[in-house]
């Protein structure tokens, strides 16, 4: 046994248990002294004191509730513990949502990650391609997740909706998403069954928050054949401000590594960003943020010479007050505009012009009532304008969104937690209210473990050709969502499970030459997580698999089918080992055929590598050669049969990162 004062004159022993089994390292101590110890191998204690009479010892232990034992015996003493409930504060569920940055989660990637996962090249969308639920669309390389098209992923910034979150690009080539991952603070990547704050969305969310006030000011570089980049970041006693600057152009790449196509103009895009931040008080945030992009590309093809311009400007501003009593709130407000300008869009001649506008306001106020309850409930709108221009085809659009919404967490028994919400919309086309029901229950007995089952229905607006076309009488279609989560972590390991259902009702359906919302379909499937940072020193090994049955009767189906952008299997292997300043990584993907009209495309399979080289503490040399086996990948059919690749077998790419005003290796730029 452990004695911790020699010089005392009375023995004080006993044992520590929780009613099960003893408990190691618990802290036991005399009340109003320093004298006490820690509980050995099995529970029990001994330390030395000068007290006599009656004293009183309090025994501590991380997870357990004070335990206090009044008592003038000093041998034999038994002090039993009970486990601290968690404050429903405390308690993180993470069924169905992968988080990334400043999270209390597993953490799986931080920004620094995202750049240099697999073939990335610093796309956020390509990094979260990695976890099991998405699919591989290697055509548009948006994010397609567990059976749903890309449009029913919707991406948040601070909270507020960007309506078009990728940069443009003509057909059959991948885009890829408009936010540098040094922007954000935290990423979380919800694959369904997520609460009644976020709407507008059938499959999953992608909402993400900025970071906070700069401490210090910052100015970093970056550049590789295919972008250049500046950025920095002014901080002040409360505030910073921080700009950012990017320039892609694939000309110098095309020139020296040809591809199939012929580009009249290579691919290019000119974008900015800007931030003002500002802690009004200690426990009040302002953020703003604007961002502009401008693509151009040009391609000649068989019939004509297809030209394609797009200007993305996106906006917000949110704050964050607390108001007093323990009331928060949060407002915001955002813009997103698109402008498309394609000449020679179909044939020859032609003109296509396209021109969205959304305004999203938002606001909701948020409460912690005790340790067993909180709640938060709020409004939102969403004003919507779209215009188009093609012949034979003129519109204008113009509607907006109503909801409201109430959540509300709350610990039933010690370790067990429900998550209630309730979301209500109202589209101004069609007048009805749709009552959106979640729910969350789940079993969370320590920070290793917990196992969640979350049922809800999900709404979202069709595209605005749809509602256009139908004369403006296409309402909400609508998903429901019935997800089982077991996740068990340690800290060098993570498992997670997750069998997954959803109906789709209200789909848009082409019928007699008129979108109705007489479409349908199901997706069911099973998505497996493992990741581990044990098996070698400095390696960091993942395991993604997902299994996918979807089939749907919806826009131009005759029957119902597997959508075309769906495979049933996509596994995803990966590895990072760290060498000294280098770190370099592997990764295998590999998806089943899909399914077309024409035809089902062979399997597909990647073999990546990346590697990065912290040259000093302040540059950072990032290469990566996606496709290295060089295998000719089959997309997709055309109806005619032919076989859609990728432009180039094979992707180099390589990049130099520099911070010119931080002590820190590349913290880029930048926000």
């Amino acid at each position: 046994m452990t004695v911790c004062n020699l010089a005392a004159q009375t023995t004080v022993s006993g044992i520590v248990d929780d009613g099960k089994e003893p408990l190691v390292g618990a802290n036991v101590f005399i009340m109003g002294t320093i004298d006490g110890c820690l509980t050995d191998s099995l529970g029990r204690f001994a330390f030395q004191t000068d007290k006599t009479g009656e004293v009183t010892l309090r025994a501590t232990y991380m997870g357990f509730e004070d335990c206090t034992l009044t008592t003038s015996q000093t041998t034999g003493l038994k002090l039993r513990m009970h486990e601290r409930a968690t404050d429903i504060e405390e308690v993180v569920v993470t069924a169905s949502t992968y988080s990334f940055g400043k999270s209390d989660n597993f953490k799986t990637m931080d920004a620094l990650d995202v750049v240099m996962a697999g073939n990335s090249c610093g796309d956020i969308v390509a990094a979260l391609q990695s976890l099991p639920g998405t699919q591989k669309v290697g055509e548009d390389g948006k994010l397609y997740v567990r059976g749903g098209e890309s449009e029913e992923c919707q991406t948040f910034v601070n909270g507020m909706h960007v309506l078009v979150p990728y940069s443009t690009n003509v057909e059959n080539n991948a885009v890829r998403g408009r936010f540098s991952p040094f922007l954000f603070k935290g990423i979380n990547f919800s694959l369904g069954g997520y609460g009644g704050e976020y709407g507008q969305a059938l499959s999953s969310v992608l909402p993400m928050e900025t970071t906070d006030v700069a401490t210090g000011d910052k100015l970093g570089i970056s550049a590789s054949l295919v972008d250049w980049n500046i950025g920095g970041t002014k901080a002040f006693a409360e505030s910073s401000l921080s700009f950012n600057a990017d320039y892609t152009s694939m000309g110098l790449y095309n020139a020296v590594s040809p591809d199939r196509c012929d580009w009249t103009r290579p691919y290019r895009k000119l974008s900015g960003e800007a931030q003002y931040k500002a802690d009004l008080t200690p426990a009040s945030i302002l953020k703003t943020y604007v961002g502009y992009d401008m693509t151009s590309v040009g391609l000649n093809l068989t019939d004509r010479q297809l030209s394609l311009s797009e200007h993305n400007i996106y906006a917000n501003a949110t704050l964050k007050p607390h108001v007093g009593h323990g009331y928060s709130l949060f407002m915001g407000i955002a813009n997103s505009s698109v402008i498309n300008h394609i000449d020679d869009a179909l044939v020859r001649g032609d003109h296509y012009r396209n021109i969205r506008n959304e305004v999203h306001l938002k606001c909701e106020a948020r409460k912690v009532f005790s340790p067993v309850l909180k709640m938060s409930a709020g409004g939102e709108g969403y004003i919507r304008h779209s215009t188009k221009r093609y012949e034979p085809d003129h519109y204008q659009l113009n509607y907006q969104l109503l909801a409201t919404h109430v959540d509300a967490q709350l610990r039933v028994v010690p370790r067990v937690f429900l998550h209630l919400s309730a979301r209500a919309e109202r589209m101004s086309i069609g007048d009805d209210w749709l009552l959106m029901p979640r729910t969350t229950l789940s079993y969370v007995p320590n920070r290793r473990f917990q196992l969640s089952a979350t049922a809800g229905r999900y709404s979202q607006v069709a595209e605005d050709d749809f509602i256009a076309q139908s004369g403006e009488r296409l309402g909400q279609s609508a998903a429901d969502h019935v997800v089982l989560s077991m996740q068990h972590s340690t800290k060098h390991f993570l498992f997670r499970v997750e069998p997954y259902y959803k109906k789709y009702h209200r789909l848009p359906l082409l019928a007699n030459g008129v979108y109705t919302n007489g479409g349908h379909g199901t997706s069911r499937g099973l998505d497996i997580f493992c990741e581990s940072h044990s098996l070698i020193k400095n390696l960091t090994t993942t395991v993604s698999y997902s299994f996918n049955d979807s089939e749907r009767l919806y826009l131009d189906y005759t029957t119902l089918q597997t959508p075309s952008y769906a495979s049933r299997h996509n596994l995803r292997l990966t590895a990072k080992f760290g060498i000294g300043k280098t770190i370099i990584g592997v990764s295998e993907s590999i998806a089943s055929g899909r399914r077309f009209a024409t035809g089902t495309t062979p399997y597909y399979n990647s073999l990546d590598a990346n590697l990065t080289w912290l040259v000093s503490p302040k540059v950072i040399v990032y290469t990566s050669l996606s496709n290295i086996l060089g295998r000719k990948n089959i997309f997709r059919y055309d109806t005619d049969g032919t076989p859609v690749t990728a432009t180039r077998d094979r992707f180099f790419y390589i990049g130099i990162f520099v911070s010119l005003k931080n002590n820190k290796a590349y913290d880029i730029a930048n926000f």
